[in-house]
């Protein structure tokens, strides 16, 4: 109806942005198709190809999104750029086809284009996740080498991230001081990783260590910072650290979230199953599940487990009545909240 106006103006940027919405809405075809119309009206550039592309490669159907590539490499005015080929290449970095990748690498060497640091990240964290160290280990070296494309604090905080989640430290450590080395300077995001890995490992020493240096830099501990604090401590059913890193959020003026009421209530009810519990550790638990509802903060299935485990050892049937009772209405409501919208231009 727009398009039939005599003051209509195809307008390139919102164009795009319905592309976008149609694509992550699930209809890459009427996107297509919009595509097409606005393809008519003498709209049409490097951007609007690109946007056509990640609507189809984020509902998974990339060969659809390189039939799009294959018209752009024969239409002199919408070369593929950089972030094309970064679009397709995340595609395949989610779905570890890293075969696919390096030759959409090698398509852009031949066409003269370098990988920002953007895209060296994304491959760099597919790698990660897949296990593949070699091939992270050589695109790090690439990163440090180029002059163009060098690693910055997302690049550190993968590869931390890695070493960290599987609880090698002494490489955790020894990529952190090479990053560093290189003038990279770490944020709270790569603190929080460094204290997750230590908290694991039940290295509360270093753990400390992080949290102090974080205060010399004047790095600001977050909602986050002490989450990991206590999700450490609530993994051992330490209740009396846990409480106290509790109580110091809250006295910094910090709000707590979903995630920090999950934490205290499965480190009460860890308390609970491992006979290693103070008298009260049931009512602060409940206490803390009360207080979670009425923050608003959602709880998580693991709570729910948990806490149903924890009554489970002392007995309380009428408690874990409730409780399932409960979990029920939570995903009935969820369900509500989540039913599909109408249909974007339909």
């Amino acid at each position: 109806m727009l398009r039939e106006q005599p003051y209509y103006q195809p307008r390139e940027d919102t164009y795009m942005k319905l592309i976008g919405l149609l694509g992550k809405s699930g209809q890459p075809h009427r996107a297509h198709q919009l595509f097409n119309s606005i393809h008519e009206d003498g709209c049409e550039s490097t951007k609007l190809y690109t946007a056509l592309i990640a609507a189809y490669c984020q509902n998974n159907l990339i060969d659809e999104a390189f039939s799009i590539l294959d018209e752009m490499r024969n239409f002199p005015r919408c070369r593929p750029d950089i972030f094309t080929y970064s679009t397709l290449i995340k595609a395949h970095v989610d779905a570890l086809k890293f075969e696919m990748v390096e030759l959409l690498y090698d398509e852009m060497a031949k066409r003269s284009i370098m990988p920002n640091t953007l895209t060296q990240n994304m491959v760099l964290s597919g790698y990660s996740k897949a296990g593949r160290f070699d091939q992270m280990e050589r695109i790090v070296s690439s990163m440090t080498e180029s002059t163009t494309c060098k690693p910055d604090v997302w690049t550190m905080n993968t590869i931390i991230s890695v070493f960290g989640d599987k609880g090698q430290i002494d490489m955790m450590e020894k990529w952190y001081e090479k990053f560093c080395s290189f003038g990279i300077q770490p944020q709270s995001s790569t603190f929080n990783i460094l204290i997750v890995a230590y908290g694991n490992k039940r290295m509360y020493d270093k753990m400390a260590s992080v949290m102090q240096c974080m205060r010399k830099v004047k790095c600001p501990w977050t909602t986050s910072t002490y989450n990991n604090v206590i999700e450490a401590f609530a993994a051992v059913g330490d209740a009396e650290n846990m409480e106290c890193a509790f109580d110091q959020l809250c006295a910094e003026g910090l709000k707590a979230d979903t995630m920090t009421f999950c934490c205290l209530i499965n480190g009460y009810a860890n308390a609970v199953i491992s006979a290693c519990a103070k008298e009260d550790a049931l009512m602060e638990m409940e206490r803390f599940f009360k207080l979670m509802k009425e923050k608003d903060c959602q709880p998580d299935n693991t709570t729910y487990s948990v806490m149903i485990e924890a009554y489970r050892k002392e007995s309380m049937n009428d408690k874990i009545y409730y409780l399932e009772q409960d979990k029920q209405m939570m995903i009935s409501d969820d369900k509500k909240l989540n039913e599909p919208e109408e249909t974007i231009l339909g």
